[in-house]
């Protein structure tokens, strides 16, 4: 039996390119749930502040949370997939996921809706690598995959920025909480699919028991280490509970070496390190998520802050990238067995560098045409590019016992990535003044991505 009859239900036989469809589409609407939560609540922060009087102090935590719970247990999280069974993980995290959406929509103080985000994001950790494993187990590698994840990556690109209009249209319309109870329906449809497409997993029996004190240290590690970033953007990087927080961190991802060195059973075997696509692929991510979510940051704040722009219309000026972002995604992942996965990198982050340094030349009086869309359109080409052959980098030579680790493993660098970049970008800006402050922190972000272009010249296989 193939793979993929392994996943369908023998009950129904639909041609292959049905039962094909029926997997990528599952994926791809659960990927974009979890990327559009990323960001709804940006822009309706004020409501939910005046509604639940929500401190000042706390505030950022409806969106740390979220963030927190995602980054920290993605990794534990592709490991279960492998472990458990892809259908098993994927439907606890769409229930899971589902039930704190719904709880946020009726929260009635700031507790309640921030323990819900938390909620969401652990549940978000295990959809994000169950959904991207079972891609890499129903294509087969090379060029039925690349196309697979070109989509994938086109939808889950776009999510963010998606998210940042819904959330604008959402706060102006029904009110913040449809940002929440909007994922009710959507969450029991995917679920119900789930259940009639999947098939049910195979025990694994004692051989797929999870490492408690490998998963605890480097989830706990992970979850430190996030945080200090949270912590690093508000309080400095050098203020001593700021520092705590990083040793702390380095002690569990320590701790968690140890016991890898040590374990039969580790969480990330020792063939997966020794993958140079994979880890060439999780590097780069590493420098290109980093540098593409501080640009939508800080470009939101420059739009707002700096030129007056309304939230509608800050929402309204990322449909160039969100578009060219889909368009080139889907496109990337046709071209990536033609032109080769360190090619397409290499050049979509020489382009994101080039945005980047058009933004360092933005003029007080700006005009919309003129000085933000042709850096808006290249950062677009150029993630677009990024993405799916960051995913196609990663799943590449990877067994299938090992897709789900391999998915956790970039989706937990995409989450790292975006959180550092965000606060080392936030550092700069704060250091300057005005224009000129955001001007050095684009000349920053474009740092990132140059460096992200050396390490896909370097890091891939000429060949990759």
């Amino acid at each position: 039996m193939s793979v993929t009859e392994s996943l369908v239900k023998p009950a129904a036989t639909p041609p292959a390119a049905t039962r094909h469809g029926l997997v990528l589409g599952l994926a791809c609407a659960a990927q974009a749930m979890v990327g559009l939560d990323i960001a709804i609540v940006n822009v309706a922060l004020p409501s939910i502040q005046r509604d639940l009087g929500v401190s000042q102090s706390s505030l950022q935590w409806i969106v740390v949370a979220y963030g927190l719970l995602l980054g920290g247990f993605l990794l534990v999280g592709g490991r279960m997939t492998d472990l458990l069974g892809r259908r098993r993980v994927l439907l606890a995290g769409l229930g899971m996921f589902t039930a704190a959406s719904l709880l946020a929509g009726v929260a009635q103080h700031a507790g309640m809706l921030i323990t819900a985000r938390g909620l969401q994001g652990l549940g978000g950790a295990l959809i994000a690598p169950a959904a991207l494993s079972l891609l890499a187990v129903t294509f087969r590698e090379g060029r039925e995959r690349n196309r697979a994840l070109g989509i994938f990556g086109a939808v889950g690109g776009i999510a963010g920025t998606v998210g940042v209009v819904a959330s604008g249209l959402i706060a102006a319309g029904p009110g913040w909480r449809w940002a929440f109870f909007i994922n009710v329906p959507a969450g029991l449809v995917l679920i119900a699919l789930a259940i009639t497409c999947l098939a049910a997993d195979v025990p694994r029996g004692r051989s797929g028991r999870l490492d408690i004190a490998a998963a605890s240290t480097v989830t706990g590690g992970l979850l430190t280490f996030v945080y200090a970033l949270h912590h690093a953007s508000t309080h400095g990087w050098t203020s001593a509970v700021t520092l705590a927080w990083f040793i702390a961190a380095g002690v569990l991802i320590t701790a968690f070496v140890w016991i890898e060195k040590r374990s039969p059973a580790p969480l990330v075997p020792a063939s997966a390190l020794k993958n140079r696509t994979l880890a060439a692929a999780n590097l780069t991510a590493l420098l290109t998520f980093g540098a593409f979510f501080s640009f939508i940051f800080l470009a939101s704040l420059l739009m707002q802050q700096e030129l007056g722009y309304s939230p509608t219309q800050t929402g309204l000026a990322w449909l160039a990238t969100t578009t060219t972002v889909f368009v080139t995604s889907s496109a990337a992942g046709r071209l990536a067995a033609a032109v080769s996965v360190r090619r397409l990198l290499m050049i979509g982050l020489m382009l994101l560098t080039a945005g980047m340094v058009l933004l360092t030349q933005v003029p007080a009086e700006v005009d919309y045409l003129a000085d933000l869309l042709p850096a808006f359109l290249l950062a677009g080409l150029g993630f677009g590019l990024c993405l799916p052959s960051l995913q196609i980098g990663a799943l590449s030579g990877v067994t299938e016992s090992e897709s789900g680790l391999a998915s956790g493993l970039i989706e937990t660098t995409r989450e790292i990535g975006g959180a550092a970049g965000v606060a080392a970008v936030s550092t700069v800006l704060v250091a300057g003044t005005g224009l000129d402050g955001f001007h050095t922190a684009f000349a920053a972000i474009g740092i990132l991505a140059g460096l992200g272009a050396i390490t896909a010249a370097t890091g891939f296989r000429r060949d990759a």
